[in-house]
């Protein structure tokens, strides 16, 4: 369904909890000249931008991915940290991936793998908030996810939604993904539906039933009188009026035709649909593809599962990586015939690494020494390996990327001020960009 709402989560800590943001609207605090000159400087030092134009694809694998077994294989390790996987040659010479990804191998040339990634974090949920904000744990504050930021400072575009989540696989126990001090306005469209289902209906795109949109504004003033009465008890006064104007953009998508053509997967050709993969995921990544062109400024596809602390290779081999091989390649391939990629980045992440050692189980477990990013388009570098990971995958080789600096580094390719301020609802300010996130300069063309 297509919903406003911060989600139900599952992972191996036994969480699966609701959680409501009790936060407001925010403010801009104002800029001293020093500040201003810094923050001009720092721009003309990280060369060209794309604005307003870019696009954000965020390729979400809730759990945290195995990093020895997907792009950063250890084929010369121990047998024990090794793994069951053999390496494939990729596009780039001399550079091996995890044999199950045969077409990410040669699709290469589309996107870059970081090797020397780094988490200071090993708990879902946390890590959900910190990966998808760039903003490391704080117990007072819950910090604005890349998409709630893109659309407070870009806002609609052409009457979509700037900031869209498809699936549920975004862990809310730290409010993860969603706008934080920023205020639920900017918390992010969620379609929960499945876009390979035989009937993919979205509750308030495609209306249920074949209802007609007259008899949806009549149900929609039923419910502002509900909400009028229900207003009177509320005390959370800001909260509801955030909810209110999310929710009368959200009826202008319900009526709007480029909503309804943008979520309509048959109009695609059968043959991509298939090269994409006839699953949850592929879907997704075609989904996410055509509510760009739409208008929708980031898309964040989640994809859960990867969570394996038991039968780590049987999962991987036959549930998580044959589908992600093909929608990821799918969708790097499809935004370059469609001339996109180059104001597009696509990003790949999860929530930490796994340990380098295979537990009794077959399986893996958290490790935040070591993880692998992967990142391309929108100006960002592609067919490179940047950085590596020790000889056990256990640390990473000299300075580590961390997710700060993909943050900072996205938001420059934004065109975003970094040194600009946010206030919180209680009047403490916040920089746009996390404060220990550097600019990987290394990293853009």
């Amino acid at each position: 369904m297509f919903q406003f709402d911060l989600g139900l989560a599952r992972n191996c800590e036994g969480l699966n909890r609701r959680q409501f943001l009790q936060v407001g609207g925010a403010g801009v605090a104002g800029l001293s000249l020093p500040t201003l000159l810094r923050a001009e400087q720092q721009a003309k030092s990280t060369g060209k931008t794309l604005g307003e134009d870019l696009n954000i694809v965020v390729l979400w694998m809730q759990g945290g991915v195995s990093h020895q077994d997907s792009f950063d294989p250890k084929p010369n390790a121990p047998a024990e940290i090794r793994g069951e996987f053999d390496v494939i040659q990729t596009s780039l010479p001399g550079v091996q991936i995890c044999e199950h990804l045969p077409r990410m191998a040669q699709s290469l040339d589309k996107y870059s793998i970081i090797r020397n990634g780094y988490s200071y974090n090993g708990g879902h949920g946390l890590a959900d908030a910190y990966m998808l904000s760039g903003w490391r744990f704080n117990p007072t504050t819950v910090f604005p996810s890349y998409g709630s930021v893109i659309s407070k400072e870009l806002g609609y575009r052409n009457g979509m939604p700037p900031y869209v989540q498809l699936g549920p696989w975004v862990d809310k126990q730290s409010a993860g993904g969603t706008a934080g001090y920023l205020g639920n306005e900017h918390n992010p469209f969620v379609v929960n539906d499945d876009p390979n289902a035989n009937v993919f209906n979205i509750d308030g795109i495609t209306l249920p039933g074949g209802m007609q949109v007259s008899r949806f504004s009549r149900r929609r003033r039923m419910l502002e009188k509900l909400d009028s009465w229900q207003r009177k008890v509320e005390q959370q006064v800001n909260d509801v009026g955030a909810m209110d104007a999310f929710y009368e953009k959200a009826f202008g998508i319900v009526t709007s035709p480029r909503a309804k053509e943008a979520f309509d997967l048959g109009k695609e050709d059968p043959k991509l649909r298939d090269k994409y993969g006839r699953h949850r995921f592929g879907q997704s990544c075609l989904l996410a593809r055509r509510l760009l062109q739409a208008g929708v400024r980031m898309v964040n596809v989640s994809f859960g599962s990867w969570d394996t602390h038991a039968q780590n290779f049987t999962s991987l081999k036959q549930h998580l990586l044959p589908p992600l091989d093909a929608g990821y390649s799918a969708l790097l391939d499809d935004l370059d015939r469609l001339g996109m990629l180059e104001k597009t980045i696509v990003l790949w992440l999860g929530d930490f690494g796994r340990t380098p050692k295979i537990n009794s189980a077959a399986g893996r477990d958290h490790w935040v020494g070591s993880m692998s990013f992967c990142v391309g388009g929108g100006g960002f570098k592609t067919g490179e390996v940047v950085g590596a990971s020790d000889q056990y995958a256990e640390n990473p080789v000299g300075r580590a990327i961390e997710v700060e600096d993909i943050a900072a580094t996205m938001y420059s390719q934004l065109g975003f001020n970094l040194e600009k301020h946010y206030s919180s609802p209680d009047g403490r300010p916040f920089k746009v960009s996390p404060e220990r996130g550097r600019i990987l300069s290394e990293l853009l063309t």
